[in-house]
């Protein structure tokens, strides 16, 4: 996973802007939340919390969460937003989950975390281990339409790290992830037990409160990919 110092040495910072900034809470938490349907009642994991908004809009809708975070300063604001109301625990997610048992949770959510790690493959196997039979991974990474133009464009087959420089409320920072083809977001999750459910590109409304011209990137441009892929006990056919 590349470094992402930008997390610990600008927590707090990042933990306000998240909360309210468009790309975030008028589009990918949202489309997050409609592709889970209805959690009440139903026991979930969260994969790369932050600072805990996602768990937060997914308790009160009902869920009961345990959410998981790499940085232990944004795990510690996510304990201070949630109180009791969500176990939020540091976790390195290239590694088992043991804390969650096997068949343990009912809908897996990653919003934004999956293309910060390179190898799918065990990465993916904790969610399907962790799922109840038919139970939803739900995911959003950035586009790889994005990726590739982020690329210095010399094979887009290649899984490789780019940079993309972010304002974060008049703050720069620069953010190291990984862009991969197609291939390598279905590829892996079909070769892990899943099967696709919903591939979405949401166009998302503008709101009173939205920037414009932010708005109408949003509305026109690649920005993230979002899937939700169902646990089975199938591996797929090598295809000749």
């Amino acid at each position: 996973m590349p470094e992402q110092s930008i997390y610990r040495d600008n927590a707090e910072l990042y933990a306000a802007f998240c909360e309210n900034n468009a790309p975030n809470s008028q589009y990918d938490r949202p489309a997050i939340l409609r592709l889970a349907g209805d959690v009440t009642g139903k026991r979930v994991l969260e994969l790369g919390c932050a600072a805990g908004v996602l768990t937060g809009q997914l308790v009160d809708r009902g869920a009961e969460v345990v959410a998981l975070d790499r940085e232990p300063r944004l795990v510690d604001i996510a304990r201070r937003r949630l109180d009791t109301r969500a176990r939020v625990e540091v976790a390195d997610l290239e590694q088992p989950l043991t804390l969650v048992p096997t068949a343990g949770v009912d809908l897996v959510t990653a919003s934004l975390v999956l293309h910060y790690i390179e190898d799918w493959a065990p990465l993916l196997a904790e969610p399907h281990r962790c799922l109840v039979p038919g139970g939803a991974l739900v995911l959003s990474v950035h586009h790889p339409v994005t990726g590739w133009a982020l690329s210095d464009q010399t094979d887009y087959h290649r899984v490789e790290v780019v940079r993309e420089t972010w304002d974060w409320a008049g703050r720069q920072v620069t953010a190291e992830l990984y862009r991969r083809p197609l291939s390598e977001i279905f590829g892996p999750l079909r070769r892990a037990g899943f099967s696709i459910d919903v591939v979405d590109e949401p166009r998302p409304q503008e709101g009173p409160d939205a920037s414009p011209g932010l708005f109408e990137v949003l509305n026109t441009k690649p920005v993230f990919l979002f899937v939700r892929a169902r646990r089975t006990d199938e591996r797929p056919t090598a295809v000749r």
